[in-house]
């Protein structure tokens, strides 16, 4: 029988530390030190090492607790392979060990698992794409098998994630990429059937409201990409 999350909450999260936001883990000079929770802010750390937190954005309507580890999540949906890599740090910029991480997103055609009314009129119920849990390493590392995320309208290209830091405790954001990796890659089969998104980074009310830091995104067409991103928990 595969292990769920609850079973993993139950036997490990019960003795881990609460957390309340997440953030960028990318350290530098920041002599304001962590950002409060909703206010926004790059990554940074203070002459102690601390971590800035990172802001904290909405669920959206499509998220559903599968209550189940995986770490492919494609389930043979067509489209740019690509890694999703989460790292999970203190806020003294250490890598927290057994943390569990969801994460969900759209497939290249701008449709989610699991919910009526998709694109196109679809209805995904009881259909679990695209969608997983992870729990980190010892580097405080949670990685993800899948594919680029498309596009659907008034939204920029975007990754959904979850952070339990302990079986009561979660904390939600985002994920975005650089236009010029999106633009690479939607001119590619399958998003080209679609065309061009119809929201920019800088157009997205959610993407900017509370602005988050870009993925690090390397690869390339031919081999697939990597999508990077440090998350601290406060």
């Amino acid at each position: 029988m595969a292990l769920t999350r609850r079973d993993f909450a139950r036997n490990v999260l019960a003795g881990v530390a609460t957390s309340t936001l997440v953030g960028n883990g990318a350290c530098g000079t920041n002599s304001g030190g962590a950002t409060d929770a909703g206010s926004g802010g790059t990554g940074g750390a203070d002459g102690g090492n601390q971590c800035t937190v990172y802001p904290r954005q909405t669920e959206g309507p499509f998220y559903i607790d599968l209550d189940l580890l995986r770490r492919d999540i494609t389930e043979g949906k067509a489209g740019m392979p690509l890694s999703v890599i989460v790292q999970v740090q203190s806020e003294r910029c250490a890598p927290l060990k057994d943390v569990a991480v969801d994460l969900w997103h759209c497939d290249a055609d701008g449709v989610y698992s699991g919910f009526p009314g998709q694109l196109g009129g679809l209805d995904t119920t009881g259909e679990t794409f695209l969608r997983g849990t992870q729990v980190t390493d010892a580097d405080g590392v949670a990685e993800f098998t899948s594919i680029y995320p498309g596009w659907y309208p008034g939204r920029t290209t975007h990754i959904h994630f979850k952070v339990h830091t302990s079986s009561t405790t979660e904390a939600t954001s985002q994920l975005y990429f650089p236009e010029d990796v999106t633009v690479e890659i939607y001119a590619t089969s399958p998003y080209d059937a679609r065309g061009p998104k119809d929201t920019p980074n800088a157009g997205d009310g959610i993407a900017v409201g509370n602005p988050a830091p870009l993925a690090v995104v390397t690869g390339d067409a031919s081999s697939g990409f990597a999508a990077t991103i440090v998350v601290t928990v406060a």
